[in-house]
């Protein structure tokens, strides 16, 4: 049992370049929502903040799912320093640039940086990926960079 926890617990974990900086209760049973800063890996001076709910183990006992977390996820990213646009994906597909478990095997919570070039706009979208049903829960954010470069 006690290695089933740890497993847990290393799913549940923050993500590499992911840092908690906000938790904010919401109910008595512990569950949580939970903000995390992001850095763009490849454009420096960019940060995205995520705010997304966190279960309980009180919560998970009571709904009987152990294993999965809400894919509701808010997104925000704003110039935080100087801007230096790295090597980047310039598709309309995007690139992933972020990515965490949300449940044990199928669910995960995704960042996809799209460049608009038309509008020299960076665009960030948050949502949730799964093996057999798509979501339709998802959130943007937007970071100009027409004055925002060196």
């Amino acid at each position: 049992m006690k290695h089933v926890w740890m497993a847990l617990a290393l799913l549940l974990a923050t993500p590499a370049g992911a840092e908690v900086v906000g938790e904010v209760g919401v109910d008595w049973v512990g569950n949580d929502i939970l903000i995390e800063a992001i850095p763009d890996p490849e454009v420096q001076g960019v940060t995205c903040h995520i705010a997304y709910f966190d279960r309980s183990v009180i919560d998970r006992l009571r709904q009987g799912n152990w294993f999965e977390d809400p894919s509701n996820a808010s997104i925000a990213c704003r110039q935080t320093g100087p801007v230096t646009v790295g090597d980047i994906d310039r598709s309309k597909d995007g690139e992933e640039i972020f990515k965490a478990s949300r449940s044990l095997v199928l669910k995960s919570l995704r960042i996809t940086r799209i460049y608009d070039e038309a509008n020299d706009t960076l665009i960030y979208l948050v949502h949730a990926r799964e093996l057999t049903e798509g979501s339709a829960k998802m959130s943007i954010s937007t970071v100009p960079l027409w004055r925002a470069r060196d």
